[in-house]
């Protein structure tokens, strides 16, 4: 069993981590154009087979609405997404990939992968498997149990 000293310390690696995942990935992606969370809703969105309502963008992000309508207007703006009515209900909007956005999507890729490799680098391939066992099962232990 850890102390609670240990797990302060292990939250605080966690916090300065993650901070620094976000300072190497907003690195990344500024040649592309897009923000992390801007990058978020692209990913997000290319995994729907049929264009989402912004709800749904929203749900699936855990973000509350009028979140997920800033960050398409901006991607809207730069022609990476585009709003298209529903063809079964003109009162909803989907949301739906331009060909912008596919191609800022493969730059994407390329630049999360790039990050990735500089944020892992430290780190043998044991390690890094090591690591991915050990963040899956803190992601896999629903929060509420952990309260």
């Amino acid at each position: 069993m850890s102390t609670p000293d240990a797990d302060g310390l292990l939250a605080e690696q966690l916090l300065r981590l993650t901070r620094r995942l976000q300072r190497i990935q907003k690195r990344y992606l500024e040649p592309v154009g897009i923000t992390p969370a801007q990058s978020r809703l692209l990913r997000t969105l290319a995994h729907y087979d049929t264009p989402p309502r912004m709800a749904d963008l929203a749900e699936h992000l855990e973000v509350v609405p009028r979140a997920v309508t800033t960050l398409v207007d901006g991607l809207e703006a730069a022609d990476r997404v585009r709003r298209v009515p529903d063809p079964t209900n003109r009162r909803v909007i989907r949301i739906e990939l331009t060909d912008l956005g596919r191609k800022a999507l493969r730059e994407l890729r390329s630049a999360r992968r790039t990050a990735a490799e500089d944020i892992l680098a430290p780190l043998s391939p044991d390690q890094r498997a090591q690591l991915g066992v050990l963040l899956n099962a803190l992601f896999e232990t629903p929060y509420e149990h952990r309260c």
